[in-house]
């Protein structure tokens, strides 16, 4: 086997311009078939008929060799079987007749990975989706190494959506084994550089995409982009998750409210005794200092009590 022609190269047989063609095919040769018939009928009508059949055999096969081509498009040539090349100009051409022209799009295409339930890396259940940007890098591969029938090959063209069922099966798959890499949320506080998948952002982006990529390289594909869309806890897991939520952050804000409270408190002391206002005990001080931590921290307005008794 010959392994230069096992992978993409540039068609270089012929490929002459179709408007050229033109002339030849639809004026030329009927013009010569008529003056041969014409010769024909007052020498040898037979010799003149045989003539006239092969030219007109000629002409029908050069009617099948025409084809348009715009950018971002290409043509796979396979001649009986054996891989020709591939055509990436851009235009109206002509080529051998004989010559399967499989066509491809180039052009870059979008798709909507919808959410799938996937468990992270400590067993919880999510659903994420993602979206990706994805192109044909390879013609020899996309033709040749994948299955023609799996693909649904129609006539002179590569089934899109059979292509697109492929590129959706790898992707959901390399976005299962980098879901499994990581927690959603954090789970360890001491260590809050953790990689998660709802912070993650350009990393997990990243890795997916070179995850997929890695998959569709065998069948001449890339990923031009690949990033999470959707991201939420499996429906059985998400009222408990929400409420761990939110107990989180109503610790978080309490911690800010204590520490605020506290350096108030400290703040009124100190300026009370600089002023010289008033002169505090230490249980003058701590009472003072209970009264201030329970209004600035409670959540229900306080409703102050005036000592009216006085001693003497």
């Amino acid at each position: 086997m010959n392994n230069e022609k096992s992978h993409e190269y540039e068609y270089g047989g012929l490929c002459v311009n179709g408007f050229a063609m033109i002339f030849f095919t639809f004026i030329l040769i009927p013009a010569i078939i008529a003056g041969i018939l014409i010769w024909g009928a007052e020498s040898n009508p037979i010799i003149a008929f045989g003539i006239s059949a092969l030219l007109f055999i000629v002409f029908i096969l050069g009617c099948v060799g025409y084809f348009v081509q715009e950018p971002n498009e290409a043509r796979v040539m396979i001649f009986f079987g054996k891989y020709a090349g591939t055509c990436r100009k851009v235009g109206y051409f002509w080529v051998n007749p004989f010559l399967n022209r499989r066509k491809l799009s180039l052009r870059i295409r979008n798709m909507d990975i919808e959410p799938i339930k996937v468990n992270d890396k400590i067993g919880n259940p999510v659903l994420i989706g993602m979206v990706l940007v994805w192109k044909i890098r390879d013609t020899y591969k996309v033709v040749f190494d994948l299955d023609s029938k799996s693909l649904g090959t129609t006539g002179s063209s590569i089934n899109q959506a059979a292509l697109e069922r492929f590129v959706r099966i790898q992707s959901d798959a390399a976005l299962r084994e980098v879901t499994g890499h990581f927690a959603y949320d954090q789970t360890d506080s001491s260590n809050p550089e953790e990689i998660t998948l709802r912070d993650g952002g350009a990393t997990i982006n990243e890795l997916l995409e070179r995850k997929i990529n890695e998959r569709l390289a065998m069948a001449g594909l890339e990923v031009i982009e690949a990033r999470l869309n959707y991201l939420a806890y499996a429906p059985e897991i998400a009222a408990v998750m929400l409420r761990r939520q939110q107990a989180s952050a109503i610790i978080t804000a309490r911690e800010k409210i204590v520490e605020g409270a506290v350096s108030m408190v400290e703040m009124a002391l100190d300026r009370i005794e600089k002023q010289g206002v008033v002169k505090l005990d230490n249980d003058k001080k701590a009472a003072m200092v209970s009264n201030l931590l329970v209004v600035l921290c409670t959540d229900e307005p306080v409703t102050p009590t005036l000592n009216t008794t006085s001693t003497n």
